[in-house]
């Protein structure tokens, strides 16, 4: 399975599980996350819904292979669900993130309610660089989070934010050494466990009090995102990854 779902003592955790290509995401892996999601909010047993990654790295982001072989709108219908799935979920949701974090794998982090990253994790929203905008709320919580100032030098030059810099500005909640993520990241998730639930699940509703303004956001960004996926800028970046030659600048114009 790319997606290893497993429950225990009140936590479902979704591992990302496609090592070989740095866990990067394939509509069947958005839909089986969805669908869990979607699962977890409906089983009492769970309280707490737990995010990593096998392997040397969180996420690459999209399989580009499998994002270019679709149309633009079976490009999206699969990400859609899972986004909106975390956003809608009423469960805590924690994620454990190390290595490299690409596009949605930063994104979604925004969408999570807890989140620890090992020292070396980067991050990286590299839409510009592809010809392409901010997506799933990004344009929206970034600015809000870090201030317009540092939200504009992430998403208009695309380069890798390191694991502090995350922190300082409330991408991640805290960094933890390597050696104790594991376990740091499983004691803070029985911590949660052990929380009176419906205390819990309103603390968490308390504190997302714009999710309409996050989905309404979501949407136009989904809207202005598809039309981008359609500019020779966008073609030519995909092109030049999947043909692995440099990007021809002239068409960025």
């Amino acid at each position: 399975m790319s997606i290893q779902i497993n429950t225990e003592k009140g936590v479902m955790r979704l591992t990302l599980n496609r090592e070989d290509k740095k866990n990067s995401l394939t509509r069947d892996m958005y839909r089986q996350l969805a669908d869990a999601i979607i699962q977890a909010g409906d089983d009492e047993s769970v309280k707490v819904i737990r995010i990593d990654g096998a392997g040397s790295c969180f996420t690459a982001g999209n399989d580009i292979h499998d994002f270019a072989s679709q149309n633009h709108s079976d490009n999206v219908t699969d990400t859609v669900a899972f986004m909106q799935a975390l956003v809608e979920c009423e469960k805590v949701v924690v994620a454990q993130v190390h290595g490299l974090a690409v596009g949605i794998g930063t994104t979604l982090l925004l969408h999570c309610d807890l989140v620890y990253c090992a020292p070396d994790t980067r991050f990286i929203l590299p839409f510009i660089n592809l010809g392409l905008v901010p997506e799933y709320a990004s344009s929206y919580l970034l600015p809000r989070m870090a201030g317009r100032r540092k939200a504009s030098e992430w998403l208009m030059l695309g380069e890798p934010i390191e694991a502090q810099e995350a922190m300082n500005f409330g991408i991640v909640s805290r960094i933890v050494d390597s050696d104790r993520l594991e376990g740091t990241v499983s004691a803070i998730c029985q911590a949660l466990v052990g929380k009176p639930a419906f205390a819990l699940t309103q603390t968490k509703q308390l504190m997302s009090n714009d999710t309409d303004a996050v989905l309404q956001q979501m949407n136009a960004e989904l809207d202005v995102f598809l039309e981008a996926m359609t500019t020779d800028a966008a073609k030519e970046a995909f092109s030049a990854f999947l043909e692995k030659r440099p990007v021809d600048r002239n068409k960025f114009k």
